[in-house]
């Protein structure tokens, strides 16, 4: 028996090698010529149509082959039942996303008569009609005359000019939040809505039976489709609404006025230290809404941004254009593929490492943006962003990630990042940890979670504030404890502030030995995180911790070799099984259990030899079910995930043996 298992190890350790030679090449082959890896990042299904409504509303039509290919992806993505889920792979329709998306394929020239539109437009009648949508579905609808502003909770934009000792400020809000509301409050405060035109009334009657006329908007605010009620309101928000709509009613005209002025003059220092790129693409979309709406006054402020979206679409292989979750995913995934090539221990690829040494340390924020108190702006210098430096946004575990890879790589390949911007990089990392021992993502948090009672998307859950993640802490731990040699002279603060982030981590642990993943799906994710923040700064193999988390992986392997967690997991925050292995949370489990010295060495190779049999000629593996999440509801594409993280874990496997 012995001997057959020797065997099959050896047959898979060649298979392995081979599986690793092949993704190299195919690595290699997928780097731009700047040195990043830039993939796919779409999945989100209400970020195109609000991209088509401003097209249409500023009278900016799109032009062949671009419509053609958004209408191939809107069809697409949509449902048997004739919906359009929440993503591209939701497992119901969403009235918030169907809505958006049967306006977008009207205004792109698409016939009501159309079998796909009709279908649509039948769910959307027999679920309620957009007066069920979740709030940001009618708030874009409402800029487009396709809904009524009486119906929408108000947002005042006279809520900017609080003092910010108030614990409800929107300063204190996650940064994403408050900048999709900023422009929010502009458009709300002036009621902007487009002119009325022959598709407006027609669209009127499609989605609303004919019954447009009859409604009594102000009773509709707390509408909501069940499909969309994930975080129903709650009773606190509905009593701060009532309350703000007694102020709407006769709102001060002065105060009104200098609160949409502090508003706009928000929105256009968040334009001009983004290079008009934006945060990201719902406040892209709607910061550009606000300038169209300015005239001419906004007018060179509206091509800046209307410029700058195209940088969210991205055409995809399958002949189909889809607008991203962000401008690019471009530094994240470039520090993950060049770990994974460390892995390998080869040197034949130094070329390629050295255009992604080039790129992250070109990358680096070098500068704090002005004005950045006045702005509830953190610090920016020595940080590394989600996608580029001109986006200008840094992230913790972007910023450790980009650490990590820089102390990997200047030895290596000059020139190299100086050391001071590398201190930069350890300051920062050190001021950004919370009270509670974690990491966020963009700031401190900045209030507490009652804030939450507030949300009122309905369809995203734990929006509004910047709250500690395991993957963040993981990350920063994991960067501090490689900067504790660099920079001898910050140990004291390090140590302490791994050994907090460490508490944290220890007490996110959950019963069943797992963590929690919130930016990726999300059990795997979130204890490979965790297993490799712990290991990296000192915890042993055999701490309980450890050996629990183990035990949860082992349990959860498939037949096949294989892990796979299903979507809905997010949602649900239990385990819920795929329905197939997936290779990259398959390559997560086995990371992790390897960092951890795991001891069962059957698992891990039924591991690689299940990802050795999944592989492409080409060397890539084949695209799976979105593996990407954010506010728990809604999932994400990180396309470069499946030609990563499988070849790192091979080559990892690969070493141990």
């Amino acid at each position: 028996m012995q001997t057959h298992v020797v065997a099959r190890s050896t047959e898979v350790l060649g298979d392995a090698s081979l599986a690793i030679a092949r993704a190299l090449a195919n690595l290699e082959k997928r780097q731009d010529a700047g040195g990043s890896w830039r993939g796919d990042y779409g999945g989100p299904m209400f970020l195109l149509p609000m991209f088509v409504a401003l097209s249409y509303s500023s009278k900016r039509p799109i032009g062949e082959p671009q419509r053609a290919r958004i209408i191939t992806y809107l069809y697409r993505a949509q449902r048997v039942d004739g919906s359009i889920g929440l993503h591209a792979e939701a497992t119901v329709g969403s009235m918030f996303t169907t809505s958006l998306v049967y306006v977008a394929l009207r205004m792109l020239g698409e016939s009501q008569d159309d079998d796909r539109v009709a279908r649509m437009r039948t769910w959307i009648a027999r679920n309620g009609s957009p007066l069920g949508a979740a709030s940001w579905g009618k708030f874009v609808l409402c800029t487009l005359g396709l809904y009524d502003w009486r119906g929408i909770h108000p947002t005042p934009p006279e809520s900017w000019l609080l003092p910010y000792s108030v614990p409800f400020h929107p300063g204190r809000l996650w940064c994403h939040c408050r900048q999709v509301y900023l422009p929010m409050a502009w458009l709300y405060g002036t009621r902007s809505t487009m002119r009325e035109d022959d598709l407006v009334r027609q669209l009127r009657d499609e989605l609303y039976s004919g019954q447009w006329h009859r409604v009594d908007w102000s009773r509709e605010k707390d509408t909501v489709a069940e499909v969309d009620n994930y975080r129903p309101l709650s009773r606190a928000f509905k009593s701060v609404s009532r309350a703000l709509s007694r102020y709407e009613n006769r709102p001060i005209k002065r105060l009104r006025e200098r609160a949409l002025a502090s508003c706009l003059e928000h929105i256009r220092y968040e334009d001009r230290v983004t290079h008009d790129i934006d945060i990201g693409p719902v406040n892209a979309v709607l910061n550009t809404v606000v300038h169209s709406f300015r005239g001419t006054e906004g007018a060179d402020d509206f091509e800046r941004g209307w410029k700058r979206l195209q940088d969210y679409l991205w055409d995809d292989e399958l002949g189909a254009t889809k607008m991203q979750g962000y401008n690019s995913s471009q530094l994240w995934d470039t520090t993950f593929a060049v770990q994974a090539i460390l892995a390998t221990r080869t040197r034949t690829y130094d070329g390629v490492l050295q255009r992604a040494h080039h790129f992250i340390r070109d990358n680096q924020i070098t500068e704090d943006v002005p004005d950045a108190d006045a702005h509830y702006r953190h610090a920016s210098r020595g940080g590394w962003p989600f996608s580029t430096r001109a986006h200008g946004w840094p992230i913790t575990d972007c910023t450790a990630e980009g650490f990590k890879c820089a102390l990997a790589l200047e030895a290596r390949f000059t020139p190299e990042i100086p050391t001071d911007l590398l201190r930069e990089s350890v300051s920062l990392m050190l001021s950004w940890q919370n009270r509670d021992g974690g990491w966020a993502t963009y700031e401190r948090t900045r209030a507490g979670a009652w804030m939450e009672a507030l949300n009122p998307s309905q369809v995203f859950g734990d929006i509004m504030i910047d709250y500690s993640h395991v993957e963040c802490t993981s990350a920063c731990v994991q960067a501090l404890s490689e900067a504790r040699a660099r920079f001898p002279e910050l140990s004291d603060r390090i140590e302490r502030a791994i050994d907090r982030g460490v508490a944290f981590l220890r007490q996110r642990q959950r019963a069943d030995g797992s963590w929690e993943g919130a930016w990726a799906v999300c059990f795997t994710y979130g204890t490979w995180f965790a297993i490799h923040g712990l290991m990296a700064a000192g915890v042993t193999p055999r701490d309980p911790a450890i050996e629990r988390a183990c035990a949860f992986l082992a349990g959860k392997q498939r037949a096949d070799g294989s892990w796979s967690e299903h979507g809905d997991t997010c949602k649900r925050r239990q385990w819920t099984d795929g329905e197939r292995g997936h290779v990259v949370q398959t390559s997560w489990a086995m990371l992790a259990l390897m960092r951890a010295e795991y001891k069962d060495g059957e698992i891990l190779r039924r591991a690689a030899s299940f990802l050795t049999r999944r592989q492409e000629a080409d060397g890539s593996w084949a695209r799976e079910s979105l593996v990407g999440v954010f506010n728990r509801t809604c999932l994400i594409d990180y396309d470069n995930y499946r030609h990563i993280f499988p070849m790192w874990a091979l080559a990892e496997w690969e070493r141990s043996r």
